[in-house]
């Protein structure tokens, strides 16, 4: 229970302070993890809409591997990615191994299936009458799609917090393909991990209790705006 408290404690004292270390960590953390979902959000959801609406051979074969890559554990997509970026690798000669662009691109082949499979989901809950009435009303097909994405808005938005919230919280890709390098890559997962193995156990909770913080900010952004269509309906 103390170690608990001192965390607490540690935690408040860090940010009220403006730790300049706990900061970088922490906007590090945002910024590889949001440019990740951002990506993942870019390539997912065209991908999850072909899934939900589209009829081609191959289609629910394509529609497992994503299920599937949910719950890809994230060790073994860094370790791809780490041989993908190794110098010796098809992708050595940029030298983008231990650096934040790895984290991104480790971090979005984590998230971009969630977002895949969830928008699929998603779609396929509108009725399914739905672009047929819209193109009865003289809309083409790209408007009806788009209409139909605004119908979905919120269940796609939850998608991309479920994507975020993946990436966020893994540690295994980004220690990988980061390395944990001071003021470089350390995030505040593996900043946790590092603090943990040196005993430094208030600190660790710390770094934990921000990763909280921040997913219930994220969590509350979705419930209220779901509250506010419920509403608005």
């Amino acid at each position: 229970m103390d170690v608990l408290g001192d965390g607490l404690v540690e935690a408040l004292r860090l940010l009220l302070t403006g730790d300049q270390d706990t900061w970088a960590v922490t906007g590090l953390t945002l910024r590889v993890s949001l440019s990740a979902t951002l990506i993942a959000f870019l390539l997912g959801v065209p991908a999850g809409t072909a899934l939900a609406l589209g009829h081609f051979r191959g289609r629910r074969v394509l529609h497992a591997v994503a299920n599937t890559g949910m719950g890809m554990p994230p060790v073994v997509v860094g370790l791809f990615v780490t041989v993908l970026l190794w110098r010796s690798g098809p992708l050595g000669a940029f030298g983008l191994l231990y650096t934040p662009t790895a984290m991104v691109i480790a971090q979005a082949a984590i998230a971009t299936p969630i977002v895949i499979a969830l928008t699929a989901a998603a779609l396929a809950q509108v009725d399914p009458d739905f672009l047929l009435q819209m193109r009865g009303l003289g809309a083409t097909r790209p408007r009806a799609l788009g209409a139909l994405l605004m119908e979905a808005k919120l269940p796609l938005l939850a998608a991309g917090m479920a994507g975020f919230g993946a990436v966020v919280s893994e540690v295994g890709a980004a220690q990988m393909v980061g390395g944990n390098l001071a003021d470089e890559t350390r995030v505040l997962t593996t900043a946790a991990v590092l603090a943990t193995s040196r005993g430094q156990f208030a600190l660790a909770i710390a770094f934990g209790l921000v990763l909280l913080a921040i997913a219930f900010v994220v969590n509350l952004a979705i419930t209220l705006a779901q509250h506010r269509q419920a509403t608005e309906r």
